[in-house]
């Protein structure tokens, strides 16, 4: 029997560990990393429009419920992500953070919905990672406006996709799509990292 708290990889046929693309004669601590991330909890919240609560008033974890685009509320193991007025998705690595949403989150007021299983979740790190992403997604990542702990919703080569910016001195993004357009995503990626040389982890 499986454990419902273990989310099963939604790459496993696709994602490969190893050194890949135009590698040679480059230092590893210069070449881009693409891993798979497992086993995170993603929820969706989204506040029904009866609701007369404020979502300014709703914590999550000690967190705000962002507000507005492109915010994002984070601690070491939780990020809320702005997706929409009164939208937000849950990503955490605490397996508790379902009993933390349902102590401040009421079903009156708001609809929740597991994405942990529907979701192909990729982490891109590395100097050439904006390089990789601007070959792909029509978002401005040069601009001042968008920087880390920021996220967006936008499209990869026409997939939808939803974009975290983690950590800004070695540029670092972890990118969300539908679980069953991973692999075409993955390869769409990793296919635009081949250039710069990356690994697999």
């Amino acid at each position: 029997m499986t454990d419902q708290n273990i989310i099963l990889s939604a790459l496993h046929d696709d994602h490969k560990i190893g050194t890949f693309g135009d590698f040679q004669n480059k230092e590893k601590q210069d070449l881009l990393k693409v891993k798979e991330l497992k086993n995170l909890s993603i929820f969706q919240i989204a506040k029904f429009k009866s609701s007369k609560i404020k979502t300014e008033s709703i914590k999550i974890d000690g967190l705000d419920f962002p507000q507005t685009f492109p915010n994002v509320s984070y601690n070491n193991e939780t990020r809320i992500l702005w997706t929409g007025p009164d939208i937000c998705i849950v990503v955490s690595l605490d397996k508790n953070v379902k009993d933390k949403i349902a102590k401040t989150v009421n079903e009156e007021d708001f609809a929740t919905t597991d994405l942990s299983h529907s979701r192909a979740v990729i982490e891109i790190s590395g100097k050439n990672s904006i390089d990789v992403l601007k070959k792909g997604t029509p978002l401005n990542l040069n601009s001042t406006e968008f920087k880390k702990n920021n996220s967006a919703n936008s499209s990869y080569n026409g997939i939808s996709f939803t974009l975290d910016f983690i950590e800004d001195q070695n540029p670092t993004f972890r990118l969300f799509c539908l679980r069953s357009f991973g692999g075409s995503f993955y390869h769409s990626i990793t296919d635009a990292a081949l250039e710069y040389g990356y690994v697999g982890e």
